[in-house]
């Protein structure tokens, strides 16, 4: 199995890490991370190139994402939130399926076969919400032809840390 993970957080040993090494060590396979604090991928730039031209202008790591996007069996988002979202490094890595979105809008290219399987891991401490983070992802997961499976979440990182949440732990688990 061929799993491509998208890491929002900026911090190797943090909250989302901890999630996160639960997953891939239950899920075994495959995996390719993007950590977009350090992947070196541009947001879009909304040049419209796109909206009738396959693929994108910006020529960086994303063309190897793109091929890893058609190739996986499963695609994770994790982040930690920030202001109830997903991190802005993560969200400009990802505003770059604009050309995927294009191609079925736009270009009329017809969806990918459906059967990968998605899932969300978020971390945060505090009093937000992890509600409009999941919906971002959720709709990120679909424009890449995965359909949800689950969310793992640990929440109040600010007295509990997700290395210790057993909850949060557990459903890392589930979801691989």
């Amino acid at each position: 199995m061929k799993t491509l993970i998208f890491n929002g957080s900026p911090h190797p040993k943090g909250d989302t890490a901890a999630l996160l090494e639960r997953l891939e060590k239950t899920l075994g396979g495959e995996i390719v991370r993007v950590d977009a604090f350090r992947c070196g991928i541009a947001p879009c730039v909304d040049c419209r190139r796109c909206r009738t031209q396959p693929g994108c202008a910006i020529s960086d790591g994303m063309q190897e994402v793109y091929r890893r996007i058609e190739c996986s069996d499963a695609i994770v988002i994790a982040s930690p939130l920030n202001f109830s979202e997903l991190t802005g490094p993560l969200l400009g890595v990802l505003s770059r399926l604009q050309t995927l979105y294009c191609g079925r809008a736009f270009r009329g290219e017809k969806r990918s076969a459906p059967g990968k399987r998605g899932g969300i891991l978020l971390v945060g401490g505090g009093d937000g919400s992890a509600e409009t983070a999941e919906r971002t992802a959720r709709g990120l997961l679909r424009l890449m032809g995965a359909r949800c499976v689950g969310t793992a979440s640990s929440l109040r990182t600010d007295r509990l840390p997700a290395a210790e949440d057993t909850e949060a732990l557990r459903q890392a688990e589930y979801l691989a």
